[in-house]
Parts: C-alpha cells; sequence; structure tokens
C-alpha cells in the first residue's frame, strides 16, 4: 500500500512537470490584435517584425504587447510561435514532408522547426504523426 501511494505521487509530479502545448490558438476580440492575427493567419512565414504590423493596426508595439497580455496571458512572440507550430502540424497531418511545413510554416530552417516542435511536444515530428 505504502509503494502505491509513493508511486501515485511520482506520477502526479511528472504529470506536473509536463508542459502542454494548446492544439488553438487563444480567441482575439480587440479589433486591433484581430487585424494582426488575420495577416498573420493567412500567412504565418509573413517575417514581418511586431514593429511593422503595428503599422497595419494604426497601433504602437507597446500597446500591442499589452494588449497580446491582457487578452490572452501570451506575448506576441509565444503567440506566433504557436500559430506558425499549429500551421506546421496542420501541413504534416495533410501529407507535408517537413521541409515544405517548416518553410511554409516560417521557420527558416528544418531544423529550426524540428527543434521547436520538439520543446513543444516531446517529439520529432516524424515520430509524432507515426
Amino acid at each position: 500500500m505504502k509503494w502505491q501511494m509513493h508511486l501515485i505521487a511520482v506520477i502526479l509530479h511528472q504529470l506536473e512537470a509536463v508542459q502542454t502545448v494548446a492544439l488553438q490558438l487563444p480567441h482575439l476580440s480587440d479589433p486591433r490584435l484581430i487585424r494582426i492575427s488575420d495577416l498573420l493567419t493567412k500567412d504565418p512565414s509573413d517575417s514581418r517584425t511586431l514593429a511593422e504590423l503595428c503599422r497595419v493596426s494604426a497601433t504602437s508595439k507597446r500597446s500591442i504587447e499589452r494588449l497580446f497580455q491582457q487578452e490572452i496571458g501570451m506575448t506576441f512572440g509565444k503567440w506566433r510561435q504557436q500559430l506558425r507550430l499549429m500551421q506546421g502540424m496542420r501541413l504534416l497531418a495533410e501529407g507535408a514532408k517537413v521541409t515544405h511545413a517548416a518553410l511554409e510554416s516560417g521557420y527558416s530552417t528544418p531544423s529550426a522547426f524540428i527543434s521547436m516542435f520538439k520543446k513543444a511536444l516531446g517529439t520529432t515530428p516524424t515520430s509524432y504523426f507515426t
């Protein structure tokens, strides 16, 4: 009985340590964020900086950064990373090669995509989809 309690404690500890990745993006409601979101959702490989994207929404970079934190509790960079990862996963699920998925999702190299994928999901894209 005592070993079972210990085993349960170990399992619970491990579950707390596991980082999970949401497989959907949080909903944005502010029109300024939506304008930026729409641009990047249509083309996740868009490499414009946040400052450049802010011109589209006629809002300062600092305001956009603050709005992302207030609305969804994550930075713009983290949100963009999540968007790109999800785009890559969608392409892989449709049968795309890792190189194609990486480049279409906005990663500079396939190895950068694989590294981010492994960091977020704990495994490589090939292993995840087999």
